[in-house]
């Protein structure tokens, strides 16, 4: 059978997945099922259309049995509308199951209602098909009214939510950036001590001794505290004006430099003045360490000299330089800078807390790799949650749900063969890439008594895949049947695929579906990625989806 070596000429396609669940199960707890017992009925054979019958399935099994029910369109070509709760009688040790569906058709004609598959622990077992009789509904058009033919109306196409989508993140994106807007880089009124901080070390002072008369010490003769407050705002103005080390000094020693910085002509203070600071400084020395005792009316003289002091250490100073200036000037501006970046690098981490706590929460929802892989691309995952397309091709027609249309291709054939074989095919992506749909319908006009064997067919088929490159196939087969009954040979496995220009070689899966009817071969040829969780769904879904129709029909 050479024509089946042009089969794998396919250009086959990558991608998509979420496998449409064909069984849902049941939990009956777990065992044996000898004896058990299925049977099916429906409550009416006869219906019109649009009618809903109930098809019901009944299974009596021995406790501690895991049953499944089929689940999904199976009953094709009437359509299920409902499927009912398990309903569960126990008769002495055994149960007896009984699962109902509604089904429906809206097209009269007569139909059978396929075998259904059921599993009673380790057992198979298949109900009988039933027959049913859709009738139209007889309309009396002589009571009917007629009415003239409405004109055609143009249907608004129904949009996507997309929109909804964008507003609702905008929304988001809007009230982080407002919250961040607020909290982080809105200039904020500054607080009382943000401004004494600003003041230059005069004015702070100034207000300090102010503050200073403001509180109670002297009224609740806190002398100690008093003197400590009064000698910190000298020693602070003249730690930022004149010796900065005048905080850490002792008296001795902050006294000392102020009259190294007097003979060296650096500061215009008098002696006098350098007295009164060393006379202050030393009382308040004794107050503090040998809790000497102080009138109130020496501190309050104290505190008019520590601000008459102030001012004679102002004028003392020489005027500041233009170098000067210009380094408190660079000073402010690397503090400015230097808040810039505190808040931008608060705003990144924010950021990236966000992103990251976005993606643990999709991640947890819907699993890390499919989030992973939906943000950075993978091409199953847009096959996969794209618009599926479900269509009929060949004659006999081949029904199949797929992530694209098949495309209608050629196939080679032999000019011996082309007056005796008609072929059809159809297909999507190829074998280099990793994951092909191809759909090919073969006719023969004399056979005769010959039969087709799928086996055979299957073996040339493995040979042309082969020819096309495939290294390494792995073959398994097993019967196949479709959602509505129809038997055909199953062969899939493992395979390897170079690519001719870069030399790669691939990992993959296959799959090869062939059905046979009096002088009519039809194939389904699947290949895709190993390892690959989406296009396994994908698969899945295309092979519940494959449905076949007799000629006749």
């Amino acid at each position: 059978m050479n024509y089946e070596l042009r089969i794998t000429n396919m250009k086959a396609m990558v991608n998509r997945h979420l496998s449409l669940v064909f069984f849902s199960f049941f939990l009956i707890l777990s065992s044996g099922v000898l004896n058990a017992q299925v049977k099916s009925s429906i409550d009416s054979t006869k219906i019109k259309i649009g009618q809903q019958i109930t098809y019901k399935i009944e299974v009596e099994s021995k406790p501690n049995s895991l049953v499944v029910f089929p689940e999904g369109q199976t009953f094709s070509p009437l359509e299920m509308l409902e499927s009912y709760a398990i309903d569960t009688i126990k008769k002495n040790d055994t149960y007896n199951l009984i699962k109902k569906y509604g089904l429906t058709q809206f097209d009269s004609g007569k139909y059978t209602i396929p075998r259904q598959k059921i599993i009673v622990g380790d057992k198979t077992f298949f109900t009988d098909s039933l027959k049913v009789e859709v009738n139209n509904v007889v309309v009396d058009t002589t009571k009917q009214g007629l009415y003239d033919i409405k004109p055609i109306i143009e249907v608004d196409k129904k949009g996507s939510d997309w929109w909804k989508y964008l507003l609702l993140t905008l929304l988001i994106v809007g009230v982080i950036g407002f919250l961040m807007y607020w909290l982080i880089w809105r200039k904020k009124p500054l607080t009382e001590a943000e401004q004494i901080a600003l003041l230059p070390p005069y004015d702070r002072a100034k207000l300090a001794l102010r503050k200073l008369d403001e509180s109670h010490y002297l009224e609740t003769e806190s002398i100690k505290e008093y003197y400590s407050e009064l000698t910190f705002i000298i020693r602070k103005y003249l730690d930022e004006k004149v010796y900065d080390k005048a905080l850490e000094s002792t008296t001795d020693e902050l006294i000392t430099r102020l009259n190294i910085l007097k003979e060296s002509n650096q500061i215009e203070l008098s002696k006098e003045d350098i007295r009164n600071l060393e006379s202050i400084l030393k009382r308040a020395d004794l107050v503090k360490f040998a809790k000497s005792a102080v009138d109130v009316e020496l501190a309050k003289i104290d505190r008019k000299t520590i601000d008459i002091e102030i001012d004679h250490v102002k004028e003392a100073l020489p005027e500041p330089t233009e170098e000067e200036k210009l380094l408190d000037e660079k000073y402010r501006e690397e503090l400015e800078r230097k808040k810039k970046r505190k808040k931008v690098i608060v705003t990144v981490v924010i950021g990236v807390f966000l992103l990251m706590a976005t993606f643990v929460g999709f991640g947890l929802k819907y699993g890390f790799n499919y989030v992973k892989d939906t943000i950075i691309g993978h091409d199953s995952v847009e096959l996969l949650e794209g618009e599926w397309v479900t269509s009929e091709y060949g004659f006999p027609p081949v029904t199949i749900s797929t992530p694209k249309v098949l495309t209608r291709v050629e196939l080679p054939l032999p000019d011996e063969m082309k007056a005796q074989v008609t072929q059809t095919a159809f297909m999507y992506g190829t074998l280099l890439d990793m994951f092909s749909v191809m759909v090919t319908t073969t006719s023969y006009k004399n056979l005769g008594e010959n039969k087709i064997d799928l086996e055979k067919v299957s073996e040339q088929s493995l040979k042309g895949i082969e020819a096309q490159g495939a290294q390494d196939i792995v073959v398994l087969r097993d019967k196949f049947i479709t959602p509505n009954g129809a038997e055909g040979l199953k062969t899939y496995g493992t395979l390897k695929v170079k690519n001719p220009i870069t030399q790669k070689v691939q990992e993959g899966n296959y799959v090869l579906l062939q059905f046979t009817s009096e002088n009519v071969l039809q194939q389904i040829i699947l290949s895709y990625p190993l390892d690959d969780e989406y296009a396994d769904q994908m698969i899945a879904r295309i092979l519940n989806s494959v449905e076949l129709k007799k000629a006749e029909e």
